[in-house]
C-alpha cells in the first residue's frame, strides 16, 4: 500500500461511522432478485419479469399514498406559496439530483405549451438544485454530495426564501448535500418537505445527520420506503420511481388548481388505477418477448466493442438520465465530449433534434442549464483546507462551457455515426408520432441512416394501445428488422402525464439493467461494478470486499483505496478501467499485483460472457 493510498484509508475510516449504511433497507438484497444473474443468464424475458416484480413494491407504496389523503394538504401548501409570490425548489443528488431537473422540466414544459396569459409567470417558478449543478446530468461531480455547505449554498445562491416550497430529495435519507438544502430552507422560513425512502427508527438509530432532520418538527416527512431495490442498493430504481411518481401526482393538482375548473382531489385515485395498469402491461408476456429482444441486441453490440445512439426528443431528459446513470453504477465509461480523443468511446449516447448542443440542451432542461459557477473565495469555508485546492479545480471544470462541449444537438451526430455492428434506438412517445410515420421525421431519418449504415436498430414507442397497433403496423412494413416494444399506455385525462413517465423509467430502468446484468456487472443482484465516486459508495465497495474476501472493514477499505488509487488516473481521463471491487478480490484471493489481478479479472469475466 501507498503512503497516499494509506493515507486516504485512514481519513476515510475516521468518518466511516458516518457513512456505514449496510443496515439501511435501501442497501439491502430483494429476495426477489436474489438470483438474477443465473436466471438472466439463461433466459432474458425472465430476468426482466423479476426486475419488474419488484416494481410491484412501488405500485404498493403508491397505493399508501394515495389512500392516505397526504396529497391533498401538500398540494395546498404549494399552491399558497406560488399564489404569494414564492417558488417550488426540488433538491437532490445523483439520481434524486436527475429526479429534481426532470420534475422542473415537466412543470416548466407544460406551461410552456400553455395558451394561457399567465403561464410565463408560473413556468419560472420551478427550480432544480442538483449536487454540481447541471453538469452532473452527465456524470457525478466529486465531493459535492458529501458536504452539507455545498448543498446551503447552492439553493442559497438561489435565492430560497421564506415563501417558498423545498423539497429536499434523497433516496437512502442520508445525503449530506440534500440535508444541507433542507437546512437552509428551515434557515429563511420556508416550507421544508424531506422526501425519502428507509425507515425512520433505521435512519435514526444509524445515521445522526438523518436523525437531526426527521426529529425536527420544523420539517416535514414524506417517507416513501418501498424495500429493498431490484438491485442492492441501486436506487436509480425503485426509490426514485416512487418519488417520480409522488411528485408528479402533487404537481398535476397544482397545475389543475392553477388553471382552474378542473378536479384535483381525483388525482391520486386516477393515477393509482392507470399505474397498476400499465405496471401489469409492462409485465405482459408481449412486451417482455420484445423488450428481451432489444436487451439481446444492446447487449451483442456492447459485448463485441461497438456503439449505441438513443434518439428522443420530448422525454430527451428521461432517456440522458436512465443512460448517464448507468456509468456509476456499472463502470461503463461516461459521455464522451465531442473534442476529447484520449477519452474511451462511450457505449450510448442520446442525440435530440436540435441543429446545436446549446438548444439541445435547452429543450432537454426546459430552460438553459445553470451550472455551478463559483470562483475560489466562494469555496473557502465549505471544505476542509485540505480539499480547499481539489475542490477548486473540480469548479472549474464542470461549468457551462464545460457541458456544451457534450454535444447532445445535431451538431455531434457526426462525431458517432453507425457502422456495421453498431446500433440505434429511437424513443418515441404518442404526441410526436409523426416524428416516426413521416418520411422526414427526426427518428425515423435516424433509424434510416442506421440501417443503411448496416447498423442494427431499435424502437421503444409509448402511447395507447390504438395507437400501439397503428405503429406497430407500420414498422413491420416499414423496417422488420428493427425491434419494436410497443408500451400500450392506459388513458387518463393527466396534464402532465406523470403515469407514463413513470411507466417509461421503469421500462428504461429494466432495460438497461438487464443488459448490464447480461454483460457480467451484476452478482446475483449486487452491482460488483460500482464506482466508489463518493463516500456513501466508498462504503459500499467496502462492504462488497469485505462479503466476498471475508476481510474485516478496514482491510477491506484499505485494499479499496490502494486499488482505486491505482485505476484513478485512467478514471479522472474518462478512460476504460476495471472495477475496483473486482481487482480487490482478484487480489486477495490470489495475492497478485494489481497488474495481474486486473489481467485475471479480464480474462475470467470474458471467459463467462462467453
Amino acid at each position: 500500500m501507498s503512503q497516499t493510498s494509506d493515507q486516504r484509508s485512514a481519513e476515510f475510516l475516521k468518518i466511516a461511522d458516518q457513512f456505514k449504511l449496510g443496515a439501511l433497507t435501501t442497501e439491502s438484497s430483494h429476495p426477489v432478485t436474489a438470483e438474477l444473474s443465473e436466471v438472466a443468464r439463461k433466459d432474458i424475458a425472465a430476468g426482466l419479469k423479476l426486475l419488474l416484480d419488484v416494481d410491484d413494491d412501488v405500485v404498493r407504496k403508491y397505493h399508501e399514498f394515495a389512500e392516505s389523503g397526504r396529497a391533498r394538504k401538500i398540494a395546498d401548501a404549494v399552491l399558497a406559496s406560488l399564489n404569494s409570490g414564492g417558488n417550488i425548489y426540488f433538491t437532490g443528488c445523483g439520481s434524486t439530483g436527475r429526479l429534481s431537473i426532470q420534475l422542473a422540466s415537466i412543470w416548466r414544459d407544460f406551461w410552456q405549451q400553455s395558451s394561457k396569459p399567465e403561464a410565463k409567470n408560473w413556468e419560472n417558478r420551478a427550480f432544480p438544485v442538483m449536487a454540481g449543478g447541471d453538469f452532473a446530468l452527465i456524470k457525478a461531480v466529486e465531493g459535492f454530495e458529501d458536504f452539507t455547505t455545498f448543498g446551503k449554498k447552492q439553493i442559497g445562491d438561489l435565492g430560497v426564501n421564506s415563501r417558498d416550497v423545498v423539497f429536499a430529495i434523497t433516496e437512502g435519507g442520508e445525503t449530506s448535500f440534500v440535508i444541507g438544502t433542507a437546512w437552509r430552507g428551515v434557515d429563511v422560513g420556508a416550507k421544508v418537505y424531506f422526501v425519502y425512502n428507509n425507515p425512520d427508527d433505521v435512519l435514526c438509530e444509524q445515521v445522526q445527520r438523518s436523525r437531526e432532520v426527521i426529529q425536527d418538527a420544523r420539517i416535514e416527512k414524506i417517507n416513501l420506503t418501498t424495500g429493498p431495490m431490484g438491485i442492492t442498493g441501486s436506487t436509480r430504481m425503485q426509490a426514485t420511481s416512487i418519488q417520480l411518481a409522488v411528485m408528479t401526482t402533487l404537481l398535476e393538482m397544482v397545475v389543475r388548481d392553477l388553471i382552474g375548473g378542473l378536479d384535483s382531489n381525483s388525482v391520486a385515485k386516477t393515477f393509482l388505477s392507470k399505474f397498476t395498469e400499465l405496471h401489469a402491461a409492462l409485465k405482459s408476456p408481449a412486451v417482455l418477448r420484445q423488450l428481451a429482444k432489444l436487451t439481446a441486441m444492446e447487449e451483442s453490440v456492447y459485448r463485441a466493442g461497438r456503439k449505441n445512439n438513443y434518439f428522443a426528443d420530448q422525454v430527451g431528459i428521461d432517456m440522458l438520465t436512465d443512460t448517464t446513470e448507468r456509468s456509476p453504477t456499472y463502470c461503463t465509461p461516461p459521455f464522451r465530449k465531442f473534442d476529447d480523443s484520449t477519452a474511451t468511446e462511450s457505449w450510448a449516447f442520446l442525440y435530440v433534434p436540435y441543429a446545436n448542443s446549446d438548444a439541445a440542451w435547452e429543450r432537454v432542461c426546459k430552460r438553459k442549464p445553470q451550472c455551478v459557477q463559483w470562483h475560489a473565495d466562494d469555496v473557502r469555508g465549505l471544505v476542509p483546507d485540505d480539499k480547499f485546492a481539489r475542490t477548486v479545480e473540480i469548479i472549474g471544470k464542470i461549468g457551462y462551457a464545460e457541458l456544451m462541449r457534450f454535444r447532445i444537438g445535431m451538431d455531434g451526430v457526426t462525431n458517432r455515426l453507425p457502422g456495421a455492428g453498431d446500433s440505434a434506438v429511437a424513443l418515441v412517445v404518442e404526441s410526436e408520432k409523426n416524428s416516426l410515420l413521416a418520411t422526414d421525421g427526426f427518428h425515423r431519418a435516424q433509424l434510416d441512416v442506421t440501417r443503411k449504415a448496416g447498423a442494427k436498430t431499435g424502437l421503444i414507442y409509448v402511447g395507447s394501445a390504438e395507437s400501439c397497433r397503428e405503429v406497430g403496423e407500420f414498422a413491420a412494413k416499414w423496417n422488420p428488422d428493427c425491434i419494436t416494444v410497443l408500451v400500450p399506455v392506459p388513458q387518463a385525462d393527466l396534464l402532465l402525464n406523470g403515469v407514463m413517465r413513470v411507466g417509461l423509467k421503469m421500462l428504461l430502468n429494466t432495460l438497461s439493467t438487464c443488459t448490464m446484468v447480461r454483460l457480467g456487472r451484476v452478482m446475483g443482484n449486487y452491482m460488483i461494478w460500482v464506482v466508489p465516486s463518493n463516500l456513501k459508495l466508498i462504503d459500499r465497495a467496502t462492504r462488497y470486499i469485505q462479503k466476498l474476501t471475508g476481510l474485516d472493514y478496514v482491510a477491506a477499505n484499505r485494499l479499496l483505496f490502494e486499488v482505486f488509487e491505482y485505476v484513478e488516473p485512467r478514471m479522472k481521463a474518462d478512460q476504460a478501467y476495471p472495477p475496483v471491487v473486482g481487482v480487490s478480490v482478484m487480489r486477495h484471493r490470489h495475492g497478485l499485483s494489481n497488474e495481474e489481478a486486473e489481467k485475471r479479472l479480464m480474462v475470467e469475466l470474458k471467459q463467462e460472457m462467453l
